[in-house]
């Protein structure tokens, strides 16, 4: 039986390399399955040129409806963080590793599902064109997934958190986590301590501009 095919993102890529012709090209993206159960591409948002790149796994329910990364509970999270830590969300740049929505039903619900590697990988180049165009001073990985793409798998968001490392795709690298996780938390107490954390973390990247 023949291997299955690999294709990865920058087959679909579009002879004008600026955002909005790659937001136009990623629409057409095939380069994983996750397409055939995704809404739409979800391609990342925000100021080109922007200082603050901050990258998450992957959209969610309300992104892949909405088309646009970072709308749903943990994005209002992630807003409130960031004021609080004195960053503008409308200053920055915002997209995930991965641009479908991979999912799995539960009853009526689409639950979230982590892509696997050959995903993130199809997907990659996408996200390398975002920041090889937006050139930002400081990435912001949200969430394990993202840290571990950006900065290899033996990554550990848990043991080197809002620590800036230096990196060939940005001058400073900082790994925090992703704010769905703060929401998920299993009472009051720890959610505001998790919060107070990332914001912590948040405001490391700030002192880094």
């Amino acid at each position: 039986m023949a291997a299955k095919e690999l294709h990865t993102a920058d087959e679909f890529f579009p002879e004008r390399k600026t955002l909005p012709a790659f937001r136009r090209a990623a629409a057409d993206c095939q380069a994983c399955d996750l397409w055939r159960r995704g809404t739409q591409t979800v391609f990342g948002e925000g100021l080109a040129g922007a200082r603050v790149l901050l990258i998450g796994e992957q959209p969610g329910n309300e992104e892949d409806l909405s088309g646009k990364p970072f709308v749903g509970p943990a994005g209002r999270l992630l807003d409130e963080a960031l004021a609080e830590a004195g960053i503008e969300r409308d200053q920055t740049y915002v997209t995930n590793v991965v641009k479908h929505f991979k999912w799995e039903p539960r009853g009526k619900r689409r639950i979230h599902k982590k892509p696997v590697t050959a995903e993130i990988a199809a997907c990659r180049p996408w996200l390398e064109a975002e920041i090889s165009l937006v050139k930002p001073k400081v990435i912001v990985c949200l969430g394990a997934t993202a840290a571990q793409a950006l900065l290899g798998p033996k990554f550990r968001v848990t043991k080197d958190r809002g620590r800036p490392l230096e990196s060939t795709l940005a001058p400073f690298v900082l790994a925090t986590v992703h704010p769905s996780s703060i929401l998920r938390a299993p009472d009051d107490e720890t959610r505001h301590r998790e919060k107070r954390l990332f914001i912590e973390d948040l405001r490391e990247a700030a002192s880094l501009l």
